[in-house]
Parts: structure tokens; C-alpha cells; sequence
């Protein structure tokens, strides 16, 4: 089987500091790959780097596609969706309205698997307020809409960087329950999160980064069995 995402020898810089340095992973179709690491260990600069948010050199392809040169909304047309950590709703417009900007245009070809009913059924809360502006959700509102504007956009793979980052216990629940849905409607998934608990619970795969370098990357089970790993480069253990 073909890697769906094939990263390979990836460097990545912000201005004159290089913030990657040679990271080559690969996630194949319906894989759910976990990106565990301390802050500022590259987590996010990769997710950047794959959306061409980030100047970079290396190989990287998606779906046979190479993605170097490409600009965001190309690479998103191809069925790579992204949701960032800092959310980046469209304040001013409804709940309804943010969603309508989610919609792939790319699909002629195929039906859509997601559509405005199975972003409500994910996530209840978002038709109860699907005319209130989006600026007005609280922050785990904000992340649920975030997250069904991306499936709408029908991704084949998606890229999430950290769900979970300032939402409470509950709704936390709530995204990772979203997230294991996903899994089983067979989108890919790489999934940048520090809670482990979530991380073991959805991937079947864990790629430690440390110093923007790929320093661990196996199956889950045995990713369980490494307490140096997680030590070493989580601070756990």
C-alpha cells in the first residue's frame, strides 16, 4: 500500500531559523498517526510545513501529488484538511456561514461522506446556534466548529493541532468522540496532542518529535512499552 502522506527529509524554517530538520514520516489511508512532543519541539511547524503555511524544503506528497510550491487552498483541494490550534473562525459570520466556507469544491466527481447534517449530529450544540455569529462561542464551541468546517471539506487526511488545547473534561469528550468517528469513516488522521490519554485512545501510531526531529515512531503497543521515551522527550513516566 501507497503512504497516503509521505514526508521525507523535510527541513522548515521562520525566517533565518530552521525549526525541522530532515523529518520523513509516512501515514497510509485511514491511519491515525499520533505527534506527541514537548512545546517548541516542531509539532506545529510540520503541520504548517504540510499546509505550505511555512517555507520548507524536502519531499513531501499527498495521494501521489507533490505538494512543494503548491499554495494552501490547492493542497486543501486535494483532500488534506487542517484544523489549527488557535481555531480561526470567521467571527463575524454565523455558525451556518462558516460551515458553507468548509465545503469542498472538488468533489464533482464523488459524493461527499459529510454533509451539514453529520456536522449537527456530531455536534449538537453547533445547530442549536447555527445563527449565532461565531465570534460569540465559547472556546469548545469554537474548536467543534472548527472541526466539522474541515470535514466538510470531505479530507482524506486531516491534520489536527492540539483539540484539546484549553477546553474542559467534558467537552474535550465531545472532540475526541468526533475524532473516533472520523477514524471509523476511514479519514486519516494525524493527530498533534499532548494528552496522551487521547492519543492512546484514537492513533495506532505514535511519532515522538524532539528538537524538530522525528526521535521515536512505532505502533502504539509499543510505544506503551518505552517509559525512557516518554521521559526523555514527553516529561513522563
Amino acid at each position: 500500500m501507497s503512504a497516503l502522506l509521505d514526508i521525507r527529509q523535510l527541513d522548515a524554517w521562520y525566517g533565518a531559523s530552521q525549526a525541522l530538520h530532515g523529518v520523513t514520516l509516512q501515514i497510509d489511508p485511514g491511519e491515525v498517526v499520533a505527534l506527541v512532543g514537548r512545546n517548541g519541539s516542531g509539532r506545529s511547524t510540520l503541520a504548517r510545513a504540510i499546509m505550505g503555511l511555512v517555507r520548507s524544503e524536502g519531499e513531501l506528497r499527498f495521494a501521489g501529488h507533490a505538494l512543494g510550491g503548491l499554495r494552501t487552498f490547492e493542497i486543501a483541494r486535494l483532500g488534506l484538511g487542517y484544523v489549527p490550534e488557535h481555531r480561526d473562525v470567521f467571527p463575524a459570520l454565523s455558525v451556518h456561514e462558516n460551515l458553507q466556507l468548509g465545503v469542498a469544491p472538488r468533489a464533482r466527481e464523488r459524493i461527499s461522506r459529510f454533509t451539514f447534517d453529520d456536522a449537527y449530529e456530531l455536534f449538537p450544540v453547533l445547530r442549536e446556534r447555527r445563527r449565532t455569529r461565531a465570534g460569540a462561542l465559547s472556546g469548545g464551541e469554537q474548536q467543534m466548529l472548527t472541526l466539522a468546517r474541515a470535514l466538510l471539506g470531505d479530507p482524506d487526511l486531516l491534520v489536527v493541532d492540539e483539540p484539546g488545547e484549553g477546553l474542559a473534561g467534558q467537552v474535550m469528550g465531545q472532540v475526541a468522540q468526533c475524532l473516533r468517528k472520523l477514524r471509523d469513516r476511514g479519514v486519516a488522521m494525524l493527530l498533534i496532542e499532548q494528552r496522551l490519554v487521547i492519543a492512546q485512545d484514537i492513533a495506532s501510531r505514535v511519532a515522538v518529535m524532539g528538537h524538530g526531529e522525528i526521535v521515536f515512531d512505532d505502533a502504539l503497543a509499543s510505544f506503551v512499552r518505552r517509559p525512557d521515551v516518554m521521559q526523555e522527550w514527553l516529561g513522563v513516566g
